[in-house]
């Protein structure tokens, strides 16, 4: 744009707003700011630490840069008042807008250049993003959910008490209204004429240098409001995501599903193995927890004669925080009444590649630099295959003889007898515990095209059907794609009495891997790592009452929509898909 072409304020302008604060209002009120940019990738890159300076040089830096904040702050608290007390309110109750940015654009890109359409006239409202005052002459940058557009600012279409409001009143940031005719300047920049205009919400704060943005990597999530007026294209991620959940929502439709809500406070933790959050409700006197999976709920539905449910929900897990998890997330989960697990990766894939077309058009992506073709149909193979592949070693001639298993899978893994990993392989209570240990660390991370991985050991999979062809196994499977788990499905088990016994399987499993862990726990540090385990497992008596009366043969999945989101925006953490992450107290 031309105004960001011709932008050219230097940095010290903003220390310069400390010195003001003593002047004339005149002097005040024409000090001008540099803009932020609204595109630069620089502006959510953190820069690298000087190897010379110290905490105290970052503390000095911190300081002067609060001390400078505070003192635009103040100016701009001035103007506030100055403009009540010329009878403008700064925080207005609305503005009738005819365009957005982005139709103006489309509408009047026929003008040609120096060409005005003096018969439009076209209101709009937005944020202001950069800005240009000379003589009579004005250049304003404004942007709304649709793009960015300049205001062209004559003081020949304007009053005297207008243009000296532009003049100095209006700062970075700023949230304007204007009305006026359309234009395109000599260089071609279609622009508004401005006839007349008003703030709207005058802006107390100045938005990121446009040169350096966010200085803190952590600010962009701690206050993302800022992070989506800095940098434009975060935005746009959130409204992928909204069309990923609407897509997700026409495919269920479309194949018969209702969507229903369960319980976010529960009375037991079920539905997945994960350590809960616990509250406190007071009118009941009891511990309630935060759902840990929709499962247990949904599957009652069935129960009761609804043949095709699902939920799109968030749920909660009190455990780490990395690029790929947070401890909130959301998930679909959805049952089929009288089908197989079969049926679910049909459904993976009809909606994930539904998805891809509606956001990219075509089903070959990239994501962080790998090709990732999600033309169907996706491989699918039995997790027993897969680590046979990787390893050389097949799982299943060792029967029952897991001290062997525990010994080839530290060969494989090389761990060590005196490191700490070896308790994780040593604490496995069956040889189904083993394989998976090796799948996770050896297989998972490889799995970068679409992969269903079949047939998991039945020790880790509490809530699925046991395989109807081979002992020991399940019919379950997991979706991977990029080395990450997107989804999780099975032919649910309907057998209440073998669903009891599998559960308090389970609780044992559990109790025994805590009480091995915490016996192993020498070090503070230790002792943290076990965090996952303290927790205590219960049996959801309701839910084993409700397959009492009897469930429908069935299957069901679970899809991590945050993880989708970030396969489709090619986000490399889960933090940039999610717009308020959990975040570490800021020291």
């Amino acid at each position: 744009m031309d105004v960001l072409r011709m932008w050219s304020a230097s940095s010290h302008l903003i220390h310069l707003a400390s010195r003001a604060v003593s002047t004339t209002t005149r002097t005040r009120l024409r000090l001008r700011v540099r803009c932020c940019s609204s595109s630069s990738p620089a502006a959510v890159t953190t820069p690298s630490p000087t190897v010379n300076k110290g905490v105290s040089d970052r503390r000095r830096r911190s300081s002067s840069s609060t001390s400078d904040r505070d003192s635009i702050r103040a100016i701009r608290l001035k103007k506030v008042e100055e403009l009540r007390s010329n009878g403008h309110d700064p925080y207005a109750y609305k503005w009738d807008r005819t365009h957005t940015a982005s139709q103006l654009q489309d509408d009047y890109s026929y003008l040609g250049n120096g060409e005005e359409c003096k018969e439009a006239s076209v209101s709009l409202a937005g944020r202001i993003i950069a800005r240009r005052a000379f003589g009579k002459l004005a250049f304003l940058t404004l942007r709304d959910d649709t793009g960015a557009i300049q205001l062209y600012c004559e003081k020949e279409s304007l009053t005297d008490e207008q243009f000296e409001q532009m003049k100095s009143f209006v700062d970075i940031g700023d949230i304007v209204g204007s009305t006026g005719s359309v234009k395109k300047t000599e260089k071609g920049e279609l622009s508004v004429y401005v006839r007349h205009f008003e703030i709207l919400t005058k802006s107390l704060l100045p938005l990121p240098d446009k040169y350096h943005g966010l200085t803190d990597v952590d600010k962009r999530y701690r206050q993302r409001y800022v992070d989506m007026i800095a940098n434009p294209e975060v935005a746009d991620v959130f409204r992928i995501r909204a069309k990923i959940v609407s897509e997700i929502r026409k495919t269920m439709e479309s194949l018969g599903f209702i969507e229903v809500e369960t319980p976010v406070l529960q009375g037991a933790a079920g539905g997945a193995e994960a350590r809960p959050f616990i509250t406190y409700h007071n009118s009941l006197g009891r511990d309630l927890y935060l759902r840990i999976a929709t499962e247990l709920h949904l599957k009652r539905m069935l129960v009761g004669g609804l043949e095709k449910v699902y939920e799109i929900g968030r749920i909660f897990r009190n455990e780490g925080i990395s690029t790929r998890h947070n401890p909130e997330f959301t998930t679909i989960e959805m049952y089929e009444a009288y089908s197989d697990y079969q049926s679910m990766m049909n459904m993976a894939e009809e909606i994930v590649t539904r998805c891809a077309l509606s956001i990219h058009g075509k089903l070959n992506i990239n994501y962080q630099g790998a090709e990732i073709s999600l033309q169907r149909p996706w491989r699918r193979e039995t997790m027993h295959n897969l680590v046979k592949e990787a390893t050389g070693i097949d799982f299943n001639q060792f029967s029952d003889n897991i001290d062997d298993a525990k010994r080839v899978a530290r060969g494989v893994l090389g761990i060590k007898e005196e490191e700490r990993n070896n308790t994780l392989v040593q604490a496995c209570p069956s040889l189904g515990h083993v394989l998976n240990e090796v799948f996770e660390v050896i297989v998972e991370p490889n799995l970068i095209q679409p992969t269903f991985v079949l047939d998991y050991p039945i020790e880790i999979s509490p809530l699925a059907k046991p395989h109807r062809r081979h002992k020991g196994l399940t019919e379950r499977f997991e979706l991977f794609v990029c080395g990450r788990e997107i989804a999780n499905a099975f032919s649910e088990l309907t057998d209440p009495v073998d669903q009891r016994s599998r559960f308090e399987e389970q609780i044992k499993n559990h109790n025994d891997k805590r009480a091995a862990l915490a016996k192993d726990s020498k070090t503070a540090d230790a002792k943290s790592d076990d965090d996952d385990y303290s927790y205590e497992v219960a049996l959801d008596e309701d839910f084993l009452t409700s397959l009492e009366y009897g469930m429908p043969p069935a299957s069901g999945m679970g899809l991590g929509i945050d993880r989708l989101v970030m396969l489709l925006t090619n986000s490399a953490s889960i933090r940039d898909v999610i717009a308020f992450p959990v975040l570490k107290i800021q020291q």
